[in-house]
């Protein structure tokens, strides 16, 4: 059996199964190694870092870039878990940046750093280098990690917020606190 027949075939009601089976289709070894590696590192930082919400966003991230693949892909079969690494890239990025929360902007740094380059392959230019990668599912990964960013942005880990100073009426009591945090500023 060709294993590619299973993969996203837009605008075709065969193709839909795509949006299902096409993350676990590769063309070859080489190809499944190019995808898991990231795929396992942006999967492990969206559970670490996002923990119960993570197993909301990623069937959501899952299937958006799939059906976005379907209605905008070239006609060809589209195969492999690119979309779902640039719907993961895009998610962590902006998540971490729309929560303004600083552990989760090193990690959106952090994900540009390793996988920022990568941000070209999802215009049309791509498939003039090498024909057969698919912007497409790329560019539907990359709106599906922006759409479930914004979505999501108010669920999940947020910023702590900032501890407010308590004000002493008590000249005896003011000169003892102020010596308590002189002591907890040293002590940290």
């Amino acid at each position: 059996m060709n294993w590619a027949q299973l993969g996203i075939v837009p605008r075709t009601w065969e193709g839909l199964r795509g949006i299902l089976f096409s993350p676990f289709i590769h063309q070859d070894a080489s190809h499944l190694y190019s995808n898991s590696v990231p795929l396992l590192v942006l999967l492990w930082c969206l559970f670490y870092f996002y923990k119960d919400l993570g197993y909301l966003v990623f069937p959501f991230l899952w299937v958006f870039s799939g059906i976005f693949t379907w209605l905008i892909g070239r006609e060809s079969y589209h195969i492999g878990a690119s979309g779902i690494i640039f719907a993961l890239s895009f998610f962590l990025f902006l998540s971490g940046i729309l929560r303004r929360y600083v552990p989760l902007m090193a990690v959106s740094l952090i994900v540009v750093f390793l996988y920022g380059s990568t941000v070209w392959s999802m215009f049309p230019v791509a498939e003039r280098v090498d024909p057969v990668i698919s912007w497409e599912a790329h560019l539907s990964g990359a709106i599906s990690g922006i759409i479930c960013a914004v979505g999501f942005r108010h669920r999940g880990p947020k910023a702590p917020e900032p501890v407010e100073e308590e004000d002493d009426s008590e000249e005896g009591e003011g000169v003892a606190n102020e010596e308590d945090n002189q002591t907890y500023l040293n002590t940290i």
